[in-house]
């Protein structure tokens, strides 16, 4: 089983590549009513904003990374749509987002994502939460969501989520206009395939049938390759990547539920 370490993100923290993949904003809003917001710390003299969407603590909660244009924030309106399944959604920002610290690359993107992941869950068991813990990420956010799931699915998460992912980040910058030749790239993307192969946790794969920015093949090839015992890949006729709520709200939520009930129980996926 590959870790973290194995793999050198260090290739793509490249100035050329990086402009592209990240889009930071420094935009924050106030925690509206149920919600708390955290910082995380990654290292010293930087720390994460995150924000967290609490519904009840015998419910399960859903660790959530988001695209490289959004923030934490972003989701106060999307936040209550999780409530009303009857999940807790704590939704981490990256390095240079919000009120985060730094600035972001592919490695601190994944290096991070244990240190949320562990902060979280630490919280949720000195709070006394019942429910199981869940990983979902949408578009960037599948990357360190995949990262989590390959390293923490023997007792820790109960099930994974992407929505609108990738499973090669060549073919995602040659779509967005960077065909770079990287020494290196080649073995990342097999090694990132690698870990989605060895994941045996539960899955449900989300995408736009009409996604131009991530094509939805993308996505049958992340569902393709899981290791899952259980799988699912959801398709949302006539979405792209960035209106794929919108075009598909019921439906989206409708299968988020479904997946969520039946894997959330505290117990080994």
């Amino acid at each position: 089983m590959r870790r973290n370490s194995d793999l050198d993100y260090s290739v793509l923290d490249r100035p050329e590549v990086l402009e592209f993949v990240f889009y930071p904003r420094r935009d924050w809003t106030e925690a509206p009513a149920g919600s708390t917001d955290h910082m995380v710390q990654v290292e010293d003299g930087v720390s994460l904003s995150c924000r967290f969407y609490f519904a009840s603590l015998s419910l399960p909660s859903i660790l959530f990374f988001h695209g490289n244009g959004e923030l934490a924030c972003d989701y106060d309106s999307i936040a209550p749509m999780y409530k009303k399944l009857g999940v807790n959604l704590f939704v981490a920002d990256y390095r240079g987002y919000g009120l985060s610290g730094g600035r972001p690359t592919i490695s601190h993107l994944m290096s991070d994502s244990h240190r949320v992941y562990r902060y979280f869950r630490d919280m949720l068991r000195d709070q006394r939460h019942t429910g199981g813990v869940l990983v979902m990420g949408r578009s960037l956010g599948s990357y360190p969501a995949v990262e989590l799931a390959h390293e923490y699915q023997d007792g820790g998460l109960k099930g994974l989520i992407i929505e609108s992912g990738f499973s090669s980040v060549a073919r995602l910058l040659a779509n967005l206009g960077l065909p770079l030749q990287l020494p290196g790239l080649d073995d990342l993307d097999r090694g990132h395939m690698d870990k989605v192969r060895s994941i045996r946790m539960p899955a449900l794969v989300i995408h736009g049938e009409w996604d131009l920015l991530v094509p939805f093949q993308e996505g049958r090839d992340l569902y393709d390759g899981l290791g899952s015992s259980y799988k699912r890949l959801f398709a949302i006729p006539g979405a792209g990547h960035n209106d794929i709520m919108l075009v598909g709200m019921d439906d989206y939520f409708s299968a988020i539920k479904d997946f969520v009930l039946r894997f959330s129980r505290d117990k080994n996926g």
